[in-house]
C-alpha cells in the first residue's frame, strides 16, 4: 500500500486559511481532515472523533507525558493538541492528510514528519490583513494590533525558517483555491 502525504497549512489570523480549507473540502471531500484533540467541553452539536478528540485535563497530560501529541499547547486554559495516532493511522492507511497548525506546531511536526508538505498562506498585504481583521468585528483595538504584530512575527518566522513548500498570497480566494489544489495534486505521490 502506498503511504499517505501530510499537508501542513499555516498562516496568520485572517489571511483565510479556514477558509480555503473550508472551500477544499467541498471540492475534494477524499481528503482527510487532521481532529484536533482538546480539553475544552464538546459545544452543541459537536461529537468525539469527529470535531475533535475530547479529553480530560488528567487525560490530555497523559497523553502528553507519553509523547501521544505532534504538537500541543495551552489556549485561553484549554489543552489543544494534534494527536500522534490519528496523522500515523491515516498516512499508514495511504490517505491525504491536511492539517492547520500554526507556525511553531509545523516546527514540532518536522522533527517527526520530515516528509510533509507546508503550504503558508498570506495575506496580499498587512494593510489588507488589517481591513481583513477590523471586517469580523471581534477584537478591541488593543487586540487588533496585537493580532497584526503577531501575523508579522508569523510570517517573518515562516519565511525565514525554511520549513514551508509552498508560499501562497490569497488575494482571490478562488485563484488561492485552485492553486493548492494544484499542490496537492502534483504532490499527492
Amino acid at each position: 500500500m502506498t503511504q499517505g502525504k501530510l499537508f501542513v497549512f499555516s498562516s496568520p489570523s485572517g489571511a483565510g486559511k479556514t477558509t480555503v480549507l473550508r472551500e477544499l473540502k467541498k471540492r475534494l471531500p477524499h481528503l482527510v481532515y487532521s481532529i484536533s484533540g482538546t480539553t475544552r467541553a464538546p459545544r452543541a452539536g459537536e461529537k468525539h472523533g469527529v470535531d475533535y478528540f475530547f479529553y480530560t485535563p488528567k487525560e490530555f497530560e497523559a497523553e502528553v507525558a507519553r509523547h501521544g501529541f505532534i504538537e500541543w499547547a495551552q489556549v485561553h486554559g484549554n489543552y489543544y493538541g494534534t494527536p500522534r495516532f490519528f496523522i500515523d493511522k491515516m498516512i499508514e492507511e495511504g490517505k491525504t492528510v491536511l492539517l492547520d497548525i500554526d507556525v511553531q506546531g509545523k516546527v514540532q511536526l518536522d522533527k517527526h514528519y520530515r516528509n510533509s508538505i507546508g503550504i503558508f498562506i498570506e495575506p496580499p498585504s498587512f494593510e489588507e490583513l488589517k481591513k481583513r481583521l477590523q471586517m469580523r468585528d471581534t477584537e478591541s483595538p488593543e487586540a487588533l494590533r496585537i493580532r497584526l504584530e503577531n501575523a508579522k512575527k508569523e510570517t517573518d518566522f515562516a519565511r525565514h525558517a525554511g520549513n514551508y513548500t509552498y508560499y501562497i498570497i490569497n488575494d482571490v480566494l478562488e485563484e488561492t483555491v485552485r492553486k493548492v489544489e494544484k499542490i496537492i495534486t502534483l504532490n499527492k505521490g
